[in-house]
């Protein structure tokens, strides 16, 4: 049986070629622990410090800001909770959207419930953008952080990150991003954006599962976390544990090849998107789209099929790996709460599917993918009682 076309690139990516044969000789060759003080040891922590320059360049930082952790979930714990605890004299409020990837959702209502922290959330507009005039109503003086997400799971939706970073600048908040979804794809400036904490994961941009950095700001601000892993003092204190070397010299790979040809590749997927769209749309004229049409990922797609479930379409649809969500809440039976946010319908937030476009992503692909999914609705509906 073959191999469903893969179209769920914000799940995960494969290992590209050029990073896997980077990794490779750091399993069995040059196999010594970077902390030791020893000549396998030197050459696994210079390889490990290459790393850090790579992904810091792609970035814009200094490799002495980023921190290695095992990806963007834990990064986003440590910047929420090492942040909360690190300015526990200035204040305990955070201000955040509604539409934050689950590892900051759920961190912040279990802080919340604790009594640890007080939470503003955010709404969004029909796009998917918090405005940064709500950001402004809701800082406080007690407000230390200010937590959004560069571009969305879902939908794509990249944030005006620049003049929110702005306001939280003036104020004397923090400002995270959870950048797991733009890094490698769009453009990304720590300075651009006026962020102060950024997390980011190797396996959305071709590189290996497990590896991932969290940005602190060294500079105006300044800015110091409380460490949430302890052990020997690695990473500067903020994140004991051994360096999984081969792991982060693919992350390190994979954000060199990112910024070999970033724009490049973003210039075509989008081309693809909106040939996959405009195909779409010609042979089912109902279809909805789900965020806008600008400041959107250039990979993205996500639309509603009204009167269909998502995933009954996706189990039509054997033929594309797909999703109706996030990767990351898997299982869950609630309409997605990025579209309910925007406003959505639960009937048109069931019947959503995600496309995430990639390097291997091509005109043929996309053109058996049209078929597949108008061949799919057209005999749902054909067997739809309501038909």
């Amino acid at each position: 049986m073959a191999r469903p076309i893969y179209l769920d690139h914000h799940a995960t990516t494969p290992c590209a070629p050029s990073v896997l044969a980077a990794m490779l000789p750091w399993f069995s060759e040059d196999f010594g622990n970077a902390h030791s003080g020893h000549a396998y040891g030197w050459v696994a922590e210079e390889a490990c410090e290459q790393a850090r320059e790579q992904v810091a360049a792609l970035i814009g930082a200094t490799a002495r800001e980023l921190t290695f952790t095992s990806g963007a979930t834990e990064a986003n714990h440590l910047a929420v909770v090492g942040t909360l605890e690190a300015r526990a004299a200035q204040g305990r409020h955070v201000v955040t959207t509604v539409i934050e990837h689950a590892s900051i959702l759920q961190t912040l209502r279990h802080l919340a419930a604790t009594g640890r922290v007080e939470v503003t959330w955010l709404p969004v507009d029909a796009r998917g953008q918090v405005s940064p005039g709500d950001v402004a109503a809701a800082l406080r003086p007690d407000t230390v952080l200010v937590s959004v997400m560069h571009a969305n799971n879902e939908i794509g939706a990249i944030q005006p990150l620049a003049a929110i970073g702005e306001l939280c600048r003036a104020h004397g908040a923090w400002l995270h991003t959870d950048a797991a979804q733009s890094v490698g794809k769009v453009p990304v400036d720590v300075d651009a954006l006026n962020v102060d904490l950024l997390s980011l994961t190797a396996h959305k941009l071709y590189g290996p599962k497990g590896a991932g950095a969290l940005y602190t700001r060294r500079r105006n601000p300044r800015v110091s976390l409380v460490a949430q892993q302890r052990g020997g003092g690695h990473e500067r204190g903020l994140r004991s544990g051994t360096l999984p070397v081969p792991l982060l010299v693919g992350l390190g790979a994979a954000a060199a090849l990112a910024a070999g040809d970033l724009e490049v590749e973003a210039a075509r997927q989008a081309a693809l998107r909106d040939r996959l769209w405009a195909e779409l749309r010609a042979a089912l004229p109902e279809l909805v789209l789900n965020g806008g049409t600008e400041h959107r990922l250039p990979h993205n797609l996500n639309f509603s099929v009204p009167g269909l479930p998502g995933d009954a379409l996706i189990t039509a649809l054997r033929g594309l790996a797909i999703s109706s969500g996030s990767a990351c809440s898997t299982g869950a039976q609630a309409p997605s709460h990025v579209l309910r946010a925007l406003g959505l319908p639960d009937a048109l937030a069931h019947a959503s599917l995600r496309f995430g476009l990639g390097r291997a992503t091509t005109e043929e692909i996309i053109d058996v993918a049209v078929a597949q999914v108008v061949a799919a609705v057209g005999r749902l509906r054909a067997e739809s009682p309501a038909s």
